[in-house]
Parts: structure tokens; sequence; C-alpha cells
């Protein structure tokens, strides 16, 4: 397992944002995106992953409601997956979230990507849903974890 280095960043960061998302994800997207999204939203979190000073992956949550927090995007650079990244990501998340008063942390994953979900399950997190996103003509498969302490 690589030992990232977890870096707490906020709006300001928008554009290490939208490059790591770009070089994980597509359709790409702009800093205009993500500040739209994250727009009125409540506690927002964003924190990068870095190894040997270059962001290798992110995570994002914002506030679902009083004691849920709804984590919205996690990524890791494709060069750096299988190395644990995500899944210090999304403890650093549980952490964060735990310590600002939430009960609940959510996700959710496209059926397709396996390797979210086998992580999701690895992590303790309960299957508690499914939705249909019809952008992208797949199900969603809802995770919800209890924290404590």
């Amino acid at each position: 397992m690589a030992n990232v280095q977890i870096i707490t960043a906020g709006p300001s960061d928008l554009k290490t944002l939208a490059d790591l998302y770009n070089e994980i994800f597509r359709p790409q997207q702009t800093q205009d995106f993500f500040a739209r999204r994250f727009l009125g939203r409540y506690n927002l979190a964003l924190m990068f992953a870095t190894l040997d000073e270059r962001p290798v992956g992110f995570i994002s949550g914002f506030e679902l409601k009083p004691t849920t927090y709804y984590t919205w995007l996690c990524g890791v650079v494709p060069e750096y997956r299988r190395l644990g990244v995500a899944n210090q990501l999304m403890e650093a998340m549980e952490s964060w979230a735990l310590e600002h008063d939430y009960n609940c942390l959510r996700m959710e994953c496209h059926n397709r990507h396996r390797e979210v979900l086998r992580m999701a399950i690895e992590l303790e997190y309960d299957v508690v849903g499914l939705r249909w996103d019809s952008e992208r003509s797949d199900n969603l498969v809802i995770f919800e974890k209890t924290l404590s302490e």
C-alpha cells in the first residue's frame, strides 16, 4: 500500500480538482462545473492524496442532511490505482465526517464500476438502494456506513 499524504483543500483549489478529474474521468469538466456543483452546499470537504508531492487522487463531499454526509466524487489517477489510495481517501473522509458530528456517510457508485463496489463493501458500507442515472444509462448503487468512534 502506498502511504499517501492527505491534504484538506477548499474552493480555491478547484483548478487542481478539475485537472485531476480530467486526468481520471470523461467527459472533461471545467473549474466552473465544480464551482456550480458546490454552490449552496453546506460543509463542503475537498481532499487530495499526494505521493511524492504529486496529486494522485481526490475526494469531495458535502452535507446531504444534518446527520448524513455525502461523498460526491472520488478518483485516483489510473497509474496509481490498486495502491490503496482510494481507501485512504475514503478513510480520511470518514474521519472528517465523524469529527464534524455526522452519524452516517453515503456514497453512490455506478453498477459497472466493480472495483469501487468491492472497495465500498470492504470498507463496511451497506447497500441501501439503487437509482437510475438517465445521463449514463446505468444504475447507481447507493451505499451508507454508520460512523462510530
